[in-house]
């Protein structure tokens, strides 16, 4: 049976942390085009009272509250399609081994590569395990049961496999001449590769806390946490400090799996360039207003000089006046062309390039506008009018708008190709909130109450949030074709940061629109 094309454009938000908020998302070209063009609209809805705006939030600071990562999309693989085909990165770390034509560097790239895919294995496993026990929290069966029972043996039998088969490798690498640098990167990748072990069966356990404790259950836990304990040994008997401790604060595990995870990841992410596009095109336009200014002071020297004689008081005032003027024109001509770059042309523009071959994957360009210069679309209005404070409060309550735009154009001739097709590349955003709280009022108040039983007076807490909405229009073209969705959330914050976000609607299926516009 055929596999179902992947969407071209996939989307996750998120919070990642009390200050900062995560857009995800995965570009992945169909192969269909030459070329394919991606735009993501986010529209920030803010209270007045915030006082953000172009004069307290520039878009200078706009970009440095802006954190981003851009990175091929980890290939996807099962743990068996791991351990069987002959293009998995076991198979061709065994195949440099024994034929001796590889470097050093592609063994390492190859191992690197192996946690990538097996990370992804265990995490969508994990994923999955969280799924299958909400489901079965709203209804159990016997079916979902099973396949949970299923699930995790393949899986903890797949992973020991993989480790097994790796670790094998690693020793008979060991007997070979290799640097001092390739023997330490194949140690902490294998250190990774317990460690992710020990992450995701963690996790998928957690998960399983809603569920009975006993019969299959109770087993299916055992046996994850006994791979966990496995691999928590493993680490111990080789001496590495990566290991929880119950009562510690567990900053050098936390700062060895951090860095293992760039490490290892590294191999995956792109560079973003930056190109000076906007700063051209504006220069060439104040080159113009100059030239015009210069033509009208010219004009008024000529005029001056007929009318009068050089060595007259009139034509030295004349002169003077059309120096004025020309000044005045050259600044106020300036001061246009700069809105006209500022409403055509994108603030940012970077070239997305691979470092490894240094070829150039695609463009990414930004743009932020407030207030004014935002045009909030119909349908992104249609969805916050779902909202009777929102309805109710246009117009009489004031608030600010703020538009970031970003269009990533993708040369898919140039992606590297899988068995799968195309390889999409993952863009993150971190937006950084703390300039938005800085305004904002404590987060705690003492609310008076009264006790109906014998009318004394007390005090509960009441808490202080402002709400915050996001509205995302995604456009994708390819081929002729262009689909655009949208989708809506709402952060919750107080001073101290983010509380929680709320999915206020699900994303609106894709459908066809006009030919997509840069930046309208």
């Amino acid at each position: 049976m055929s596999q179902a094309p992947a969407p071209l454009l996939q989307n996750r938000l998120d919070v990642h942390d009390r200050k900062q908020f995560e857009i995800k998302l995965e570009y992945q070209p169909s192969g269909a085009d030459d070329e394919t063009r991606y735009l993501v609209e986010t529209y920030v809805f803010l209270p007045a009272s915030l006082n953000i705006d172009a004069e307290t939030y520039p878009r200078a600071a706009f970009y440095a509250d802006i954190h981003n990562y851009v990175r091929f999309k980890t290939p996807v693989m099962t743990l068996e399609e791991l351990l069987s085909s002959d293009v998995a990165p076991l198979a061709r770390l065994e195949a440099g081994l024994l034929t001796g034509l590889v470097s050093e560097s592609e063994l390492v790239y190859q191992a690197k590569m192996l946690s990538c895919i097996f990370r992804g294995a265990l995490r969508r496993f994990a994923n999955g395990v969280d799924e299958q026990c909400e489901g079965m929290a709203r209804g159990p069966s016997e079916g979902a049961c099973a396949r949970l029972e299923s699930d995790a043996r393949a899986v903890t039998a797949g992973a020991r496999r993989v480790l097994e088969r790796f670790r094998t490798w690693a020793r008979s690498a060991n007997r070979y001449r290799m640097q001092e640098k390739t023997r330490a990167s194949i140690r902490l990748v294998d250190e990774y590769l317990s460690l992710t072990v020990e992450q995701f069966f963690r996790k998928a356990v957690a998960d399983m806390d809603t569920l009975p404790r006993s019969g299959v259950y109770i087993e299916l836990r055992k046996d994850l946490m006994e791979e966990v304990l496995r691999e928590e040994q493993y680490r111990k008997d080789a001496q590495l400090r990566s290991v929880i401790s119950p009562t510690g604060d567990n900053e050098e595990y936390m700062h060895r799996f951090g860095f293992l995870k760039k490490f290892c990841m590294n191999i995956l992410f792109l560079s973003a360039r930056r190109a000076q596009r906007r700063q051209g095109w504006e220069e060439v336009l104040f080159a113009l207003a100059a030239g015009v200014a210069m033509t009208f002071a010219t004009a008024v020297a000529f005029w001056a000089q007929v009318r009068y004689t050089q060595a007259s008081l009139n034509f030295f005032l004349i002169m003077v006046v059309g120096y004025m003027m020309k000044d005045r024109i050259k600044e106020g001509m300036r001061r246009i062309f700069s809105q006209v770059a500022a409403r055509h042309l994108f603030d940012r523009t970077a070239h997305i390039v691979d470092p490894v071959t240094e070829r150039s994957l695609g463009t990414c360009e930004e743009k932020v506008d407030y207030g004014r210069a935002v045009r909030v679309p119909e349908e992104v209005m249609a969805l916050r009018f779902r909202d009777d404070f929102i309805t109710a409060t246009q117009g009489e309550l004031s608030e600010t708008v703020l538009r970031y735009q970003k269009q990533v154009v993708l040369d898919v001739d140039l992606l590297p190709r899988t068995e799968q097709g195309v390889s999409g590349i993952t863009d993150i955003i971190r937006l950084n909130v703390e300039r938005f709280l800085r305004d904002m009022d404590e987060p705690e108040y003492a609310l008076e109450y009264v006790d109906l039983e014998d009318f004394s007076v007390g005090r509960v807490r009441g808490a202080k949030s402002y709400q915050v909405d996001l509205a995302f229009r995604f456009f994708v073209q390819e081929a002729g074709q262009e689909k655009v969705s949208l989708q809506l959330v709402r952060l919750v914050m107080d001073r101290n940061g983010i509380k929680r976000m709320l999915r206020l609607y699900p994303e609106q299926p894709p459908r066809p629109e006009q030919p997509m516009r840069s930046a309208a």
